[in-house]
């Protein structure tokens, strides 16, 4: 039988409930935006961990997600540190912060449908009368 949840899966996930709390409430920089952890790939060898992120109603501003993404990964080894203690690990792998531009991508897509179905509506109606 194949395992269809695997172990890094969810060390992965468990590293993302663990992160979002360690990130809200200990860094205290006030530089630092409303981050969500969308999501945590974690290698086979459980030495490195991808970490992506989105920056609620900055997603638009690239400089704020550059320091954004700055401040998280000048506080790696706090946090590496602090997940090390909630989580039975031998080794937490390196953390690696990512932006995540798969929900502005999402908004776009969404946007651009919207458009396309009001100028169908449009011409349906210009078309009955």
């Amino acid at each position: 039988m194949a395992k269809d949840y695997s172990r890094t899966q969810r060390i992965g996930d468990q590293m993302q409930r663990e992160l979002a709390s360690l990130i809200q409430r200990e860094i205290k920089d006030p530089r630092l935006a409303l981050v969500t952890i969308t999501g945590v790939e974690v290698s086979r060898d459980l030495s490195h961990a991808k970490v992506f992120i989105t920056v609620m109603g900055k997603d638009d501003d690239e400089d704020a997600v550059k320091d954004n993404l700055r401040i998280l990964n000048d506080a790696v080894g706090f946090l590496r540190m602090q997940l090390g203690k909630a989580m039975k690990l031998r080794t937490v792998p390196q953390l690696h912060f990512s932006y995540d531009a798969s929900v502005r991508r999402g908004v776009e897509l969404a946007s651009l449908i919207e458009r396309a179905v009001a100028e169908d509506r449009k011409h349906q109606h210009g078309d009955g009368e």
